[in-house]
Parts: C-alpha cells; sequence; structure tokens
C-alpha cells in the first residue's frame, strides 16, 4: 500500500490575552490561581449556570483543571491540593461529570451493571460524552480514518477558546480510481450548537487516490466549549468512468474534547 501525505494546521488566529494575566501567568502558579478565582467570581457564582456569570460551568471547569496541571507542575502542592478538592465539589454538583466518574470507578470495580446504569444514563442526558476522538467508516470501499487531539497551546480558555486538531486518512479500497470534490462537515459543541461547512475539496486540493493507496491531511477546529462533536462527508466520484455519479462518503461521527477519551 503506498500514501500520498498532506498536512496543513488551519492558521486561525486567536485574540491575546490581557496583558495583566500574561503577567500573573509568568510569575507563579500561585498568583495563577488568584487570578482564576479573581476572573471566576467577578460578576456571579460561576457554579450558579446564571446568564449574567463571566464563565460558563464548562469554561470554569476546564481552567480549574488547566489550573490544577500548573499548581502540580510548579510543585505548588497546597494550591494543587486546594484545586483538586474544588474540581470534586465541582464534579458532584454537576451531573456529567458526576455520573463520567462512577462510570470510570465502576468499570475499574467489574461492577458492570452498575457500568450500564450510568452509561445509559450519560446517553440521555449528553450523548456525545461517549463519542471516542476517533472514528472509523467505509463507504462503497472508500474508508475514513479520524484522529482528534486538543491543542492547549493554542486555546484560551479564559476566553472561551478551545482549540482542537484532527488527522484524517482516506484509504481507497475499491477497484476505481476517486477523487474528492467537496467536503461537509456539521459541528456541534457541547452548547447543542450546529454549524454546517461545506467546501471544496480539502486543504487547498482536490486529491485523486487511486486504488490500494491513502490519502492523508491533518486541519484545526476552534471551539467555544471544552467538548464537542464533528462528523459529516465527502462528496467524491469514480475518475475512470464517463459520466460517472458523483457519491458520498460518510465521516463518523469522533468527539473533540480538552480530556481526550473520556471514558
Amino acid at each position: 500500500m503506498y500514501f500520498v501525505s498532506a498536512k496543513l494546521f488551519s492558521d486561525f488566529i486567536s485574540p491575546s490575552l490581557p496583558s495583566q494575566f500574561i503577567l500573573r501567568v509568568d510569575k507563579s502558579c500561585k498568583l495563577r490561581v488568584n487570578r482564576l478565582v479573581n476572573c471566576c467570581c467577578s460578576e456571579k457564582d460561576p457554579t450558579s449556570g446564571s446568564q449574567g456569570s463571566s464563565f460558563s460551568r464548562t469554561q470554569t471547569y476546564a481552567l480549574l483543571k488547566q489550573q490544577l496541571e500548573l499548581a502540580a507542575k510548579s510543585e505548588d502542592y497546597e494550591a494543587a491540593a486546594r484545586l483538586r478538592d474544588s474540581l470534586k465539589v465541582f464534579e458532584e454538583e454537576e451531573p456529567v461529570l458526576r455520573l463520567q466518574r462512577l462510570l470510570k470507578e465502576a468499570i475499574a470495580d467489574e461492577r458492570f451493571q452498575d457500568a450500564a446504569k450510568y452509561r445509559d444514563e450519560l446517553k440521555e442526558i449528553a450523548p456525545h460524552i461517549l463519542l471516542k476522538c476517533t472514528s472509523d467508516a467505509s463507504t462503497l470501499g472508500v474508508r475514513v480514518q479520524v484522529t482528534s487531539i486538543y491543542i492547549e497551546g493554542r486555546s484560551q480558555p479564559s476566553r472561551g477558546l478551545y482549540f482542537f486538531a484532527y488527522r484524517i486518512r482516506i484509504t481507497n479500497n475499491s477497484d476505481h480510481p476517486i477523487q474528492l470534490l467537496r467536503r461537509h462537515w456539521i459541528i456541534t459543541d457541547a452548547n447543542g450548537k450546529i454549524e454546517n461547512v461545506y467546501g471544496i475539496g480539502v486543504i487547498g486540493e482536490q486529491p485523486v487516490i487511486r486504488p490500494d493507496t491513502s490519502f492523508e491531511y491533518s486541519s484545526a477546529c476552534p471551539l467555544s466549549t471544552p467538548s464537542g462533536r464533528m462528523e459529516g462527508d465527502y462528496e467524491m466520484k469514480h475518475i475512470d468512468r464517463v459520466g460517472a455519479r458523483t457519491f458520498n462518503v460518510l465521516i463518523a461521527p469522533f468527539s473533540l474534547s480538552t480530556t481526550g477519551d473520556a471514558i
């Protein structure tokens, strides 16, 4: 099997953090924690779910986790302990987070009946949570494999910006050469907001993929929430058949998540 490879991360430019935020981040983890508390408490309690809050619950949770990692890395264990306790309280108050924790514990303890119950409850209230950060689907001999990853260095949770990259491999297992003509993405964030994106080809190309070869490329997607999902399809045609109709190739749903595969 031969591989045709193309690499590109879409050039999304994120707004800069305020200078005072950067100054606090550069000084010490303790100042970072203080900054987080000041941001989260400015206006209303972020865990109240109020529309007037400067942070949503998902943004607050992502910030707490980020600060915990920073505190642990800089060996500020006192701050790390406080943040760990805050996260535990937060998780107990948030149904999705609580069910995720209970599901993980049930699987680890081999309590599979409990695990099935928690999984079903999660499906009811947050079906996208159970998606993996990978997907794999075949249509008419064309296989599409996807892997997504969170790019922390280009994300700004304090501004509601979460940056995800994804890599796609398209393999032609059919007996005919094909050409990718158009793409269609359905992007859904954690709040249920749906965006449809249409475009010609991928990364500026309309690649021809011959039998038993693959085409790979990378791109990126910004979200305003710490998790979401993507799915879609490619419009393709067989180029060895005169007047052949185009056909759609499925891109199966996959997760965009700051924590990777949650389960």
